[in-house]
């Protein structure tokens, strides 16, 4: 079971004098634009509740103005929510003192923000070490943080270096950097990368991606970007004035747009680049496992039984060995070769779970049998057929 790291309840941000005239209205079901014009009140955050399960990336976008910035700012409580509770593994955010809020930030978040915010006058490495001087970690510990974390997001050799002399993206790989020298349980991300160019923008959020596989660090990313969202996200909320329209897996918002709103979004969305193997694998009918004493014999009869012509070989430790077809199994059979299976046995390439169907389609293209996704330990996670990619292709279901 899922391990909850943030639970957001029933969360209210409203801007003006006297923010509790909004409430009675919000219950009548007024507009934004309405509460506004009665009462001088903006709501900026409506009744929002969702939960981010650990080392999970959780996309809030929305167009400007939707309540998705707000929403992180009351996360951390650099803004003061009205209503709702704000759980960080059981701790309630809400409740803590100014200091306690002040240490709680310290040791739980690491903030990345799209203008950078770095210092003028600190070098890269001083820049990267500030989060952890406002810890007090004591200096050799903090230099030898900071330079792990400057190799990870590739800046080794510019730790010397001023912030006005870096690129948009290298500023922004120091503020990367500053977050994950800190150790955080939690990145908050507030579009990141929304200021930089769109060459800088996707190397930015593949580096991203090649992080999180390594830190598995528990993420909030804001960003209006749909495309953006659907290739960082693992679940993903769309707002609209100041509430949660829908939320879900990439597949859900791409195949079942919840209102028009969210279908305006997705239209255009070039399905092929932000589908990955994760999203259309299915579960294999059967696998063969010589390991287990499993031969020929029993590969005819799977396929026979399951209607299909080859079948996936694993090893005890479901690790991919290859595939046999049926006419290898026969042939087994005719030469009476059954204790050479393993030469019959044929490789076949593999994709990893975060491939997108862009990436696959020359092998899918080439390939009459299932395409085996596997793990970092060439462990099968699922196999990818043409179909199950012709059909995900549809820009909607067909009914």
């Amino acid at each position: 079971m899922a391990e909850k790291v943030i639970e957001v309840n029933n969360l209210f941000k409203i801007f003006g004098k006297n923010p509790e005239e909004a409430f009675p209205l919000i219950e009548k079901g007024l507009s934004k634009e309405e509460i506004l014009e009665k009462t001088g009140n903006t709501v900026g955050v409506n009744d929002v509740s969702f939960t981010v399960n650990k080392g999970e990336i959780f996309v809030v976008m929305g167009l400007s103005g939707s309540g998705k910035s707000t929403l992180i700012r009351c996360i951390n409580r650099l803004m003061e929510p009205n209503r709702g509770e704000i759980l960080i593994e059981d701790t309630d955010v809400s409740k803590l003192s100014k200091e306690e809020l002040m240490n709680f930030r310290k040791e739980k978040f690491g903030m990345v923000f799209q203008h950078f915010g770095l210092l003028p006058y600190r070098t890269v490495q001083k820049n990267v070490e500030y989060g952890l001087e406002v810890k007090k970690v004591k200096p050799s510990t903090r230099k030898k943080r900071a330079r792990e974390a400057i190799k990870k997001v590739g800046l080794e050799g510019w730790e010397d270096q001023k912030p006005q002399n870096l690129s948009g993206g290298m500023k922004q790989r120091v503020g990367l950097a500053r977050a994950l020298a800190v150790d955080p349980d939690i990145f908050l991300m507030d579009e990141p990368f929304s200021a930089l160019d769109p060459l800088i923008k996707k190397e930015m959020q593949d580096q991203l991606l090649e992080l999180y596989e390594e830190v598995k660090k528990t993420t909030i990313f804001i960003t209006h970007d749909l495309n953006e969202a659907l290739k960082v996200g693992d679940k993903i909320a769309i707002m609209k004035a100041g509430k949660i329209v829908q939320m879900g897996s990439q597949e859900e918002i791409l195949t079942n747009a919840a209102n028009d709103y969210v279908r305006d979004f997705v239209k255009d969305v070039d399905r092929s680049r932000v589908l990955k193997a994760r999203d259309i694998m299915i579960k294999p009918k059967t696998l063969l496992k010589p390991d287990q004493g499993e031969g020929p014999r029993t590969a005819i009869h799977k396929m026979r039984e399951n209607e299909i012509s080859s079948i996936i070989v694993v090893d005890k430790d479901k690790k991919v060995m290859g595939i046999l077809k049926i006419e290898e199994a026969l042939k087994i059979l005719q030469n009476k070769d059954d204790e050479n299976l393993k030469k019959y046995i044929k490789e076949i390439p593999r994709v990893d779970p975060g491939d997108t169907m862009d990436d696959m389609f020359a092998q899918i293209a080439e390939l009459d049998i299932p395409l085996p996704v596997v793990d970092k330990n060439d462990e099968l996670m699922g196999i990818i057929i043409k179909s199950n990619v012709l059909s995900n292709l549809a820009p909607e279901k067909v009914i």
